[in-house]
Order: C-alpha cells, then sequence, then structure tokens
C-alpha cells in the first residue's frame, strides 16, 4: 500500500467519525419524538431570520429531525403574515418538487405574531398564545431565538423571564454574537443573563462551530494516533488560522462599521478554532469536559500586543476587470467618509504551557480578498540534520473550508520520479464533495440548531469562555481605538497588507 493510499484511508476514518456524530449520543431521527416544542423566533422578519433561521428548520423538518410536536412563532414588529415570511424566505430555501407537499406542512407548524419589542402586553400576548397551543400538552418546552440587535438583548431577556417561561417544561435562550463589545461590556451582559437563567438555558450562538471543518478538528486530533506525538513544540513551528473573504462589505457598513474584523471573526470564530487545535486531550467527550479544557487553554493564552498585530483596511483597485473590486471600503454608502475601521486583521497568539510554549499562533483574517477560503494551517519545523542539501521542505496538514466545501490535506517531501534525485513537494488531498459526491452535509445553523432541540451545548460558548476571550483581545482593542490607528490600505482582490507577511515570516511560518 502506498503512503498516499495509507494517508486518505486515515482521512476517510477521520470523515467517516464525523458524519456518524461520534460526539451526539441521541438518535439522528427524532421525528417522534412525543414531547412538544415551541420555537420563538424574536426577529422573525430580520436578515438573520430569512438567511439562516427559516432554511435551518425547514431542511431539519425535511430530513427528519425536527421534533414532531414542533411549533414555530415567528415575532418581531413589522405588520406580516406567515404568508409574507414565507414569500422573504423563499430565495434562500430549496425545495425539490418532490417535496412540494412535505414544504407545505413545514409551513403549517408556522405561525407569526408582530408587537413591540419590549412591551409586557405583547409578551404577555406571546405567552397568552404559545400557552394556549400547549393546552393538551403534558410536557412542553420552549426555545427562545435572540435574532436581534445586541442592544435589544437585555430588555428582550428580562420580558422572557418575566412573563414567557415554560409552565410544563425547559426554557431555553438562544442568543446570537456579539457577546459585547469588550470585557467590561460582554460581563455586563452575561451578568445579566445569569440573573435570569442557569447557564443549562444559555445558548451562545457561534455558527463557526457548526462547520463540518470545525467540528472535525476533535476527530482529526484525538481519533488519530500518527498525529499525537508531534503535536507539540517539539515538532511543530507555527499554526495558523487564515479566514478570507473575496467580497467587500456591500451595504452592510453600519453593523461592521462599530465592529471591525478583530471583534466580528477573530475574537470569537478563530479563536474557538485556536482552543480546538491547541487544548490538552478532554477527560471525555462529555460537552461540559471539552469546553473545561477549551477554557484552561485560554487561560494559558496572553492577551495580544500591538506589537503583534496589523490591522488593514481595502481600498478600491481601479485596475481590476471586477465592478465590485472598484469600490473600497469607504465609498461603501453605509460606511463613513473617515472611518479607520479595520477589514483586516493579523495577530499572534502566544500561549505559556507545555506542550505550545514557543509555537506562535497566527490568526489572519480580511474582507475584499483574492479568495473566499478558511484554512487551518499546521507547519512542522524543518527536518534535523538534512540529508538533501535543503531540498526537504516543511511538512503541513492543512484543513479546508471553500464555500461549503471541506477538504484536508498533508503536504509532504517526496522523491521526483524518474531518474534523478530531487525532491519535491506533494500534496495529498481529500475532498468531501468528491468522496462522498450524494452527501447532503448539513450547514451550520441546522447542526447547532438540532444540538438546541436536543439540549446539547458541546458547540455554544460557555460563559467562562466568553470571559477569557475579550480578556486576550480586549486591551489592544482599546489602544487602537484610544491611539486612533489607522489602518494600513491595501487593493481590494489582493491578500492584503504586506506587512502582514512579514509579521508571518518573523513568527517563523514560511
Amino acid at each position: 500500500m502506498t503512503l498516499k493510499s495509507v494517508l486518505i484511508l486515515c482521512f476517510l476514518a477521520t470523515a467517516a467519525l464525523t458524519e456518524c456524530s461520534a460526539f451526539v449520543p441521541h438518535s439522528l431521527s427524532t421525528r417522534n419524538n412525543s414531547v412538544h416544542h415551541t420555537f420563538v423566533l424574536l426577529g422573525a422578519s430580520g436578515d438573520l431570520a430569512r438567511r439562516e433561521i427559516y432554511p435551518a428548520l425547514w431542511y431539519l423538518y425535511r430530513d427528519g429531525h425536527l421534533l414532531r410536536k414542533t411549533e414555530i412563532f415567528g415575532y418581531a414588529r413589522s405588520a406580516l403574515t406567515i404568508a409574507d415570511i414565507r414569500d422573504r424566505v423563499a430565495p434562500f430555501i430549496q425545495v425539490r418538487p418532490q417535496e412540494e407537499k412535505l414544504y407545505n406542512e413545514f409551513w403549517s407548524l408556522n405561525r407569526y405574531i408582530n408587537g413591540s419589542r419590549d412591551a409586557d402586553t405583547d409578551y404577555d400576548r406571546i405567552d397568552r398564545i404559545v400557552s394556549e397551543s400547549e393546552e393538551n400538552e403534558t410536557e412542553a418546552n420552549r426555545i427562545f431565538y435572540l435574532a436581534l440587535p445586541p442592544a435589544t438583548f437585555p430588555s428582550t431577556a428580562s420580558q422572557i423571564k418575566r412573563a414567557c417561561m415554560a409552565k410544563k417544561g425547559s426554557t431555553k435562550v438562544v442568543v446570537e454574537k456579539p457577546f459585547g463589545r469588550d470585557s467590561e461590556s460582554s460581563e455586563e451582559l452575561s451578568e445579566h443573563l445569569k440573573a435570569l437563567f442557569t447557564e443549562d438555558q444559555i445558548y451562545r450562538m457561534d455558527h463557526f462551530l457548526g462547520y463540518e471543518m470545525v467540528q472535525n478538528l476533535l476527530s482529526l486530533r484525538f481519533a488519530n494516533r500518527m498525529f499525537s506525538p508531534s503535536w507539540n513544540k517539539d515538532n511543530i513551528a507555527a499554526i495558523e488560522v487564515d479566514f478570507k473573504e473575496n467580497f467587500g462589505i456591500e451595504g452592510r457598513g453600519g453593523y461592521f462599521d462599530s465592529n471591525g474584523m478583530i471583534r466580528d471573526v477573530m475574537q470569537n470564530h478563530l479563536l474557538q478554532i485556536v482552543s480546538l487545535v491547541a487544548m490538552e486531550k478532554p477527560v471525555s467527550v462529555d460537552p461540559d469536559d471539552i469546553r473545561d479544557a477549551k477554557v484552561e487553554l485560554l487561560k494559558k493564552t496572553r492577551p495580544i500586543v500591538l506589537d503583534d498585530v496589523v490591522i488593514g483596511q481595502y481600498v478600491a483597485n481601479p485596475e481590476s476587470a471586477d465592478p465590485r473590486e472598484r469600490i473600497g471600503y469607504r465609498d461603501d454608502p453605509t460606511v463613513k467618509n473617515d472611518s479607520i475601521t479595520a477589514t483586516f486583521a493579523l495577530t499572534v497568539l502566544k500561549i505559556d504551557n507545555e506542550r505550545w510554549t514557543g509555537v506562535p499562533f497566527i490568526i489572519r483574517a480580511g474582507k475584499g480578498l483574492n479568495i473566499n477560503r478558511t484554512d487551518v494551517i499546521i507547519q512542522y519545523k524543518n527536518v534535523d540534520h538534512d540529508l538533501f542539501d535543503g531540498q526537504s521542505q516543511r511538512n503541513e496538514l492543512v484543513i479546508r473550508r471553500v464555500g461549503k466545501t471541506e477538504a484536508l490535506q498533508a503536504k509532504l517531501t517526496s522523491k521526483t520520479p524518474g531518474i534523478t534525485s530531487d525532491l519535491e513537494r506533494i500534496t495529498i488531498d481529500f475532498d468531501y464533495t468528491k468522496a462522498y459526491p450524494d452527501l447532503q452535509n448539513p450547514g451550520a445553523y441546522e447542526r447547532l440548531l438540532l444540538d438546541v432541540f436536543r439540549g446539547t451545548q458541546l458547540n455554544f460558548v460557555r460563559s467562562d469562555e466568553l470571559s477569557e476571550a475579550w480578556r486576550i483581545f480586549t486591551p489592544a482593542l482599546h489602544e487602537i481605538e484610544n491611539r486612533k490607528i489607522r489602518p494600513i490600505e491595501y487593493k481590494f482582490g489582493t491578500t492584503g497588507p504586506v506587512e502582514a507577511d512579514e509579521m508571518e515570516k518573523k513568527n517563523d511560518f514560511l
């Protein structure tokens, strides 16, 4: 058996472990569950609801994962009907001809209520309508999904606690990021939620934790003996998590311009990936054991310092053939003309523990770049006492996501075929879409909403994780803002500021 065959079999085994949902003890099919569930979507008329939440609920229903006795209530200020909501959702949902009857059944589970964001009478009305639907049930659970602006979280949560808690079962509250702007505001929100709900009732949604590539990190690390001996500072030179978007904000500057790339992606999504890559082996696959391991890793991570940060902002690229790339960040009408918000950031994390001391963890993220892709790159050190006159190149393990396609790659040094002693780099590639051409891989929101219904919090952020994440990023964020540091300009459609590449080299990432 060739080396390539061995590695492909290893990757196939890893992927299979993930596809079998090794870390979720429940049966995949939940349609026959006899417990009544009410799902209340607050902010039902918004962008997140129509693009992500309603489609995810439909796909769960289509595939037999949504609980049989489920009712869905959309709530928003707009005077709409459920037919209006259905029309708004239609562009973001795929329905095959043979699914039309099932699709109509799904919408029969849905109702819409309109009302204000914080009036007592409106939340009393939500409770009355939901209670009427539960009247003949012996057990009835409630899920409240806050697809709302962050400023409304405290008042909405207070109203849920005051008027809408389940009378015959459990209550769960799902909160979308951002969870604050810094340590102080995050702690204030956490304390407010803790005063209302227990930790096992709060589901802090970070949709990156629902991606296949992220969920596969546990399998890859702890189900493959070949990686364990080398997963440490003695063998690894550097690790990079690289998030690239080849589009700009495209009229969505209202939220982004007040937050920037570090808050939008790095402090949450990418730091979660780092914690899964770097944490010690958990005691078990119980959600709290895994989250305990992540928190312990984050506690050993130093706060970032400005000397280890590069920030940038994309500008128009007049030479580009793509009209989108000829529009700079500050040219967007939803962005202030003098904005110094970073659309690109690179920083270096340093972890002080026995496994990782001295290994830089580089996290890099940007909009307006040359490609749309997320990579986790584990780059190994150079070979000691190289026998091949410097021809050996560093090994790399790459976990990649491009659009909805996931891949695993191993980059090795091998002899060039033929009558020669030359060496070259080869790439051994496992592509999910090629290995599983008929697989309907669920989206991130499908996976995470199913976790909420099942009551498993493995893929949700715990309050102590959140606190440690903000501890790491808050000092540098405040310094950037207080000193009004201007980001380095880079052209739309390029790889970002050259200074970021120099920072990588400085930290031994080649």
